[in-house]
């Protein structure tokens, strides 16, 4: 065990409470701050996907055309709040300049280590713990119109398949022998094996929380307003509680992580993807795994208290609330791709999806300030969550990680 110290974890999204748990675990005092409680942002209203197979970023070669077909397509999974574009473009320039070979192999050589494990990251963080109720086993299924579709998807399954995950592909009637709840639209799944999913995010997440307070952390509702340093080092934490001293802290905010990276002199380049969901009660038919509507790009989850379709992008101000559009494309893909479903009501749902130019999180120390990155996640947050704290908690003990940490370099973008 590392030197105790006491370490401030700033945000309770799966990030930070994961983080919270693996550094109490090491023998720290550990304070975990949020201004909403856990799990109230992103973590409450993702797809509950633990999407080992999300190792394609979405700036591929091509994105440019793609992109500009999918904006001018009202029908697109694609949307763009025109008002918010000036001061868009610098990140988009940005992102656009990673859609290349060289980009994409860079940043799925990335994501693959902290993705392709998930399931068992989970377990292990949850073991011996009621939050391990909330994780459900299954398979995942892309779901395409034609069998064309899943061959002009060709690029990314090259390299899912490079990392186990070849898809076992049905097609024609087979498919609704498999997904009884598809319509004759759907010619074409891609299944890929043994993969997982939360069967509620937002009780996941309180559940976890509550594993951290039982595990001797404390939990407090502050909203962080600034960081305090003395030669270089973070020595406290200002909240609207007051000041927290404290050895070390963790940033796991999620988008509101970057005004505080302002507070250390760093500007980073992330901006919000704007993700919708709706929430069917009491659906009258549920998949028998989760998938994914190709033509929408959402995600669709059973869970315990409903079905969740979640997705789409919508790049725009955090400071708006939910878009009619994107709630429009999700029912109008629901609709066409389960015709004989129906449900009693559908909750609707906005989050902010932390994205950077690279589609990598920042994760590690930022300088020599003892303040430690853990967030950027993009659409892979709580996925990725519970190995983030594991190797946040690793570098604080000065252990080295066994995975190359380069590519997630908190300070790559000074």
């Amino acid at each position: 065990m590392s030197t105790p110290q006491r370490i401030i974890v700033i945000g309770a999204g799966i990030n930070g409470v994961s983080t919270a748990i693996w550094l109490r675990r090491a023998g720290h005092e550990v304070t975990l701050l949020d201004k909403d409680g856990p799990g109230a942002g992103a973590s409450f209203g993702n797809a509950g996907l633990l999407a080992q197979w999300a190792i394609i970023p979405v700036n591929t070669p091509g994105l440019m055309k793609t992109g500009l077909k999918y904006l001018l397509n009202p029908k697109s999974p694609l949307f763009l709040q025109w008002s918010y574009a000036p001061r868009l473009l610098p990140w988009l320039i940005k992102f656009l300049s990673n859609a290349n070979e060289d980009g994409a192999r860079h940043m799925i050589e990335g994501l693959a280590p902290i993705l392709t494990d998930s399931v068992t990251q989970h377990q292990a963080l949850t073991r011996g713990t009621s939050a391990a109720d909330f994780i459900g086993l299954s398979d995942f299924s892309y779901a395409y119109e034609t069998r064309a579709a899943f061959d002009a998807d060709s690029y990314g399954w090259q390299f899912r398949s490079a990392t186990g995950m070849a898809p076992e592909l049905i097609e024609g009637p087979a498919v609704r022998e498999a997904e009884p709840i598809l319509g004759r639209r759907i010619q074409c799944l891609a299944v890929t094996k043994d993969h997982g999913h939360i069967l509620n995010p937002g009780g996941y997440l309180k559940a976890l929380a509550q594993v951290f307070i039982e595990e001797g952390g404390t939990l407090r509702r502050a909203d962080v307003w600034d960081l305090t340093l003395a030669d270089g080092r973070i020595t406290s934490v200002e909240t609207d509680q007051g000041s927290l001293p404290c050895d070390q802290a963790v940033l796991a905010a999620g988008i509101w992580s970057k005004p505080l990276m302002r507070k250390l002199g760093l500007n980073v380049p992330m901006e919000a993807e704007r993700g919708h969901h709706l929430h069917l009660k009491n659906p009258s038919q549920m998949p028998r795994n989760p998938l994914m509507v190709t033509t929408g790009k959402f995600g669709v989850t059973p869970m315990n208290d409903g079905l969740r379709c979640a997705g789409t992008v919508e790049l725009g101000s955090i400071e708006k609330g939910p878009s009619r559009k994107p709630l429009e494309l999700i029912r109008h893909y629901i609709a066409q791709t389960f015709p004989d479903l129906t449900y009693d009501s559908a909750e609707e749902w906005l989050g902010f999806r932390p994205s950077t130019p690279d589609s990598l999180p920042l994760i590690g120390e930022i300088g020599q300030t003892g303040v430690h990155a853990a967030f950027g996640h993009q659409h892979i947050g709580l996925t990725a969550g519970p190995k983030t704290g594991r190797l946040v908690a690793d570098m604080i003990a000065g252990r080295r990680p066994n995975i190359d940490m380069a590519p997630y370099n908190a300070n790559r973008f000074h």
